[in-house]
Parts: structure tokens; sequence; C-alpha cells
């Protein structure tokens, strides 16, 4: 990464602190990380913050509470509620009144919500297999989210190569792995509680798709084995400002797999007036 990236953390109340990388100047855009032993915002986007900085944005990327290294309680639910007011406090702190932002899984499902909740401070949305669009029955059908889970709850306890398995279904080529991915979520994931993945709570927000306002690009593989691409269509047939892209031989991280079609996508996306 050829990019001045800071780790840097700011209080969002109840003594609780998010961490985020930031790099770059101007509009400023966040990036919101998906779920998943592990997860944390740098290793979900940072193949794209570079394109993003060079293009004359300010870059923000947040772990979201209970993953990366921001703070972990043990006594919550972990309700798509709980971790949108994380990223609503985290926006507050840092001034955020209007920003666009990028989602991915739980992270689009958290764009989606705040977008919802408050209209005004959503500039655009960008959507990578956004989570929350189908019954939450649904996910458990996925072999990626049965996968995960079992990994994650093993008796035995996280080892590298459950993580391997978990993140070999995140792509349509396993062999796109990059070095050090399975480790650095490792690490992570032997310190999350378990109660982050027991508690945690997505509600279906499809049938108030209609209710979102700004103008949206929705990514998502054929081949996601996490969130069921017939996501795409609700968000193509409800949402009014919406373009979606459909990529074969592709699976969760589009961002990661086709990542020079994602960015410059998203660049152009967001020089739109």
């Amino acid at each position: 990464m050829n990019v001045n990236v800071v780790s840097r953390f700011v209080d969002v109340g109840d003594g609780r602190r998010v961490h985020y990388h930031e790099a770059g100047e101007g509009s400023p855009v966040v990036l919101v990380h998906g779920s998943g032993p592990g997860a944390s915002g740098l290793s979900n986007f940072r193949q794209n913050v570079p394109a993003l900085v060079a293009a004359g944005h300010r870059v923000l990327v947040p772990d979201t509470l209970g993953f990366g290294r921001s703070s972990m309680p043990d006594d919550v639910d972990y309700t798509l509620e709980f971790m949108v007011a994380g990223l609503r406090g985290f926006l507050d702190a840092l001034g955020l009144d209007r920003v666009a932002l990028i989602g991915n899984s739980l992270g689009g499902a958290m764009c989606i919500q705040i977008a919802l909740d408050q209209p005004e401070r959503v500039s655009r949305l960008v959507l990578m297999a956004p989570g929350g669009l189908e019954p939450r029955e649904r996910y458990f059908e996925m072999r990626g989210i049965r996968t995960m889970l079992k990994v994650f709850f093993d008796p035995n306890g996280i080892t590298a190569e459950g993580m391997r398995k978990v993140f070999s279904l995140q792509l349509f080529d396993a062999s796109g792995l990059a070095d050090g991915v399975v480790e650095e979520r490792l690490a992570v994931a032997l310190t999350q509680p378990k109660r982050v993945f027991e508690t945690m709570r997505v509600p279906d927000l499809a049938p108030r798709l209609s209710e979102l306002s700004c103008p949206i690009l929705a990514f998502w593989g054929m081949n996601d084995q996490f969130c069921p691409p017939s996501g795409a269509m609700r968000i193509a047939e409800q949402c009014k400002r919406a373009r979606v892209v459909l990529l074969t031989e592709c699976g969760h991280w589009v961002m990661v797999e086709h990542t020079a079609l994602f960015d410059r996508l998203c660049l152009d996306f967001l020089a739109e007036t």
C-alpha cells in the first residue's frame, strides 16, 4: 500500500473506542467491513484504499465494535442497532456530517440502516453483497455461514486451518487469498468474545429498501456462499436510484477478486454530480 495510512482510536461513548485507519484528504468516504471471525476494516479493504486516496478522497476504515482493534464488550447483544450506534458514534466523534458509505456484507447492512435513519448524512451508498436482505433463516442455509460458525464455535478452539476453510469460501478462486490474511484474522479472532456471534442479529431490511433516497451502486458475485445473490434483484427492483453489477466467477469479496473493476466503478460513481 503506497499511501500513508494512519492508525487511530476515537471514543464513541459508554467507555468504548473505535479503532480506525485513515488516509488522504478530500471528500470523506467510510468503508465498513463485514463480519466473520477476525474481521477488521483494513483486512477487508487494504487493496482499495490507494485508488480512493489517489482520486482525492479522505478514506476512513473503522473496525466495527466487537471486531479488529475496537472495543469488544462481553456484556451486550451484538444487534444491528448496537453496531450501527457504534458507527454513528464514530461519525459523530469525527464531525462527519455527510459521507459516502461503502459496505460489504454486515457492513452493507449497517450502511443501509444508517442511510434509512439519517438520509441527510449519506451522499452515496456502495454495497457489496450486503446482509439484511433476506430472512435470517436463509443465511443459515449458506455454506459459507455454516462453515464460519462451525469454525468459530469449534470446541477445540479456532485454528489457522479452520480460518483458511472460511476464507477460501469467500473467493471463487481460493488461490487469490493474499498471504498473511489468515494469520492476521486469526490473531483478531482469538480475542473476540463468543458473544459477538452468539448474539448477532440483523433484521430483514428488504421491506424498507424503497425508502432509500441516495444513489446506490451495488455489486454481487454470482458464486457468493455467504449472502444469497437474490439480494441483488431486491436492490434492483426496490431502490429508486440504484445500479447493480453482477459478476460471474466471483464470490463474496468483489473488492478483492475484481479490485481494478471495483475501484474504477466506485470512483466513477463517487465522482458523479
